[in-house]
């Protein structure tokens, strides 16, 4: 039994302990936010992808004008840009990864409020911040973010909480995540299926849109990462901007969609179009139409698409993992990773 399967099983705990945590900082969150028109999000690699969620949960929820930041803009160009209307929010695992680190400095220097989620309350990133939202996974031995990923979507929804003029049904949504989350991970429903699908397919399709974007991007990478698989990971719009053209039959693809929301409709017709290109679909999550328009059906959480991506992204973290196994590959350590990766000698790494 691998590493990564035993901290997948970790993770309803790990997030009822964040939600209990986070939740405290409702009010200070607010009164940083008050009178702030943006906020930016500074991260890398899963981390990232907990930051698009966190993006678009600001925006429909809270909203608040939000943004992925290019770090490189301050530890590469320098430029000093006019921050006082801003929340920085900066995403690490660990807390310590330079090029994080340094932007966070950067962006309080230009004048914003800067948020910090880490997993690491006496990390640098954590300590310099004007908040701290500190996870709650705990230690996580397996080079691919499993559950250090979902606790920071939960610190996502703390955020959105403290913006949102009406909190209360995200915050109740948030409470019954840990328990759909442990149905998902005990029943395992369809995924042997879709790697055995995947497993005959020499390339992977991952797509998603809104709130799921973010779980969408993070099953691509993980299969990238894990099971050295080339893997491309669009949004739905993207993709029906061109590369669509390229879908023939044997493609191998993965589409992830709440169980309601406004994008439902769209991915349930990219998923009949692509099996009408010949492509094998695998439905993550949706309804009975999403899944009917499949191959292969994953059943997703009994939650709204506010906090869906929770759950989602088990799923994905459970083919990843199984599909490694099938292939002959370790999925805690894959080839060529470690837990911080250098991004380059100068700005320290991503996660």
């Amino acid at each position: 039994m691998s590493v990564m399967i035993d901290e997948i099983a970790e993770q309803p705990a790990a997030v009822e302990a964040t939600w209990r945590s986070l939740r405290r900082e409702r009010d200070a969150l607010r009164r940083l936010l008050a009178g702030r028109r943006h906020v930016l999000f500074v991260a890398r690699g899963s981390s990232d992808n907990a930051a698009v969620y966190g993006r678009y949960l600001l925006e429909s929820l809270g909203l608040l004008q939000a943004a992925l930041a290019a770090p490189s803009i301050a530890t590469h160009y320098g430029r000093r840009l006019e921050l006082s209307d801003t929340c920085v929010v900066s995403v690490s695992q660990s807390g310590e990864t330079e090029e994080i680190v340094r932007t966070q400095t950067w962006a309080a220097d230009c004048g914003a409020a800067t948020v910090a989620v880490t997993n690491d309350a006496g990390s640098s990133l954590a300590d310099a911040a004007d908040i701290a939202l500190v996870t709650q996974a705990g230690l996580e031995r397996a080079v691919p973010a499993t559950k250090s990923y979902t606790t920071q979507l939960v610190a996502m929804i703390a955020l959105a909480a403290a913006a949102a003029p009406d909190p209360g049904p995200l915050e109740r949504a948030v409470e019954r995540a840990p328990a759909q989350m442990q149905t998902l991970i005990d029943d395992r429903l369809g995924i042997d299926r879709a790697v055995e699908v995947l497993a005959g397919s020499e390339q992977t399709l991952v797509a998603g849109r809104g709130l799921a974007l973010g779980t969408a991007m993070e099953v691509a990478l993980k299969l990238e990462e894990t099971c050295l698989r080339p893997v491309r990971g669009l949004s739905y719009a993207d993709l029906r901007h061109g590369p669509i053209a390229v879908v023939e039959a044997g493609l191998a693809t993965i589409l992830v969609a709440a169980q309601d929301g406004p994008m439902l409709t769209g991915m349930t017709e990219l998923g009949m179009d692509l099996r009408s290109r010949g492509a094998a679909v695998i439905a993550v999550g949706g309804d009975a139409e999403f899944v009917a328009g499949a191959g292969v059906a994953v059943p997703g959480p009994d939650l709204p698409e506010t906090v869906a991506p929770l759950g989602l992204v088990l799923p994905g973290q459970l083919i990843v993992e199984s599909l490694a196994g099938h292939l002959g590959l370790d999925p805690d350590t894959p080839r060529g990773l470690a837990k911080v990766t250098m991004t380059d000698p100068t700005t320290g790494g991503h996660e």
